[in-house]
């Protein structure tokens, strides 16, 4: 089933600042540093307007600045998968065009490299139990010891069924839905802003980027752009996920790609649940409508799923817990006939 054929179907099934301008980068034991914005303004209004009710967050948190690359999943992947226990690994990932990460080698000493230009595209074919599982590999300070069953999420071993909910204290996660957004469309400044219908700080449709040939967004890191609608096509694919933080403009707090690229799982309000949260829009979106690019949609899609269209970032307190912790947390749809993705409209 193509991922556009998808998207058309009802499915029934203050520190920051220092961390905000870490690059991505990679040390001796393979663990990634994640740049992160704070998103502030604690306990504004919601967005009433899409009729989602969305966007209110009580406390001030940090999120993502990029979407999570290929090679911050590589490199979980070497830190924890030589067996892959937990089906961490997507074979698709290597034999899609589209995926970025390859594996050899045989259980119990599998390694995993990225593509070539393929290191900096977010990573894909990622249900929300993988990034569940990174985030409790962060959490539990992102070595080749910390556990990826529990911390964030008590998961005990699940790869499938319902989402868990986010355990009390977690200090890395998957943003909430009212997270997500609030980082993608408030205007920021106070706690009656007002929010964008797109992540590039506009109410008006984004202009779709093409791609260079190694797959980088035409647009840089500014102006009303976002990668959809098919039109960044490089590595022999029309259409494709191209470098973070190339496709347009930054939403208010300074996080890119929200409006395009990948689709990206959220938390919904941080309960269990047989679905989790899909927005943002993916490179394959046509324009008529754009649909997920803007805020008044999302989709719901089973914890399993995996697709060329879903990646994923992490969120975390404001407050960044104790060096001994945090320094290592820091260093650091191919689908089934039976998964379940609901698709869901403002009304």
């Amino acid at each position: 089933m193509s991922f556009a054929r998808l998207s058309r179907v009802i499915f029934s099934v203050g520190v920051a600042a220092l961390l905000g301008s870490l690059a991505v980068s990679a040390h001796a034991q393979g663990v990634s540093v994640y740049a992160w914005v704070t998103v502030g303004d604690p306990r504004n209004a919601p967005d009433t307007n899409t009729g989602s009710v969305y966007g209110s967050v009580a406390e001030p948190f940090q999120i993502m600045k990029y979407e999570f690359t290929n090679q911050q999943y590589a490199d979980f992947l070497n830190s924890v998968a030589a067996t892959d226990t937990y089906a961490l690994y997507s074979g698709t990932m290597g034999t899609d065009a589209r995926g970025g990460i390859m594996r050899s080698g045989v259980s119990g000493s599998y390694t995993y490299a990225v593509k070539a230009n393929m290191g900096d595209k977010p990573v894909n074919y990622v249900s929300w139990f993988d990034a569940a599982r990174v985030a409790n590999w962060a959490q539990n300070g992102a070595t080749g010891t910390s556990s990826t069953e529990n911390g964030a999420y008590t998961l005990n071993g699940a790869t499938s069924g319902d989402a868990v909910a986010v355990n009390p204290g977690a200090t890395v996660f998957v943003p909430t839905g009212s997270q997500w957004y609030k980082a993608a469309y408030y205007k920021g400044g106070g706690t009656n802003a007002g929010y964008w219908t797109y992540a590039t700080q506009s109410d008006a449709l984004p202009t779709a980027v093409t791609a260079g040939a190694t797959g980088d967004g035409s647009a840089g890191s500014t102006g009303n752009f976002a990668n959809y609608n098919y039109v960044a096509s490089w590595n022999g694919q029309t259409g494709n996920v191209t470098t973070v933080g190339t496709n347009g403009g930054s939403s208010a707090y300074g996080a890119f790609d929200l409006s395009g690229n990948v689709l990206e799982w959220d938390d919904l309000n941080g309960t269990p649940g047989p679905t989790h949260g899909l927005r943002g829009g993916y490179y394959g979106y046509y324009s008529q409508p754009p649909l997920n690019l803007g805020s008044a949609d999302h989709y719901e899609g089973a914890p399993s799923l995996e697709y060329p269209g879903i990646g994923f970032r992490l969120a975390a307190p404001a407050a960044v817990p104790e060096p001994s912790t945090w320094a290592m947390a820091l260093a650091g749809l191919a689908c089934s006939g039976s998964v379940v993705v609901r698709r869901r409209r403002a009304r």
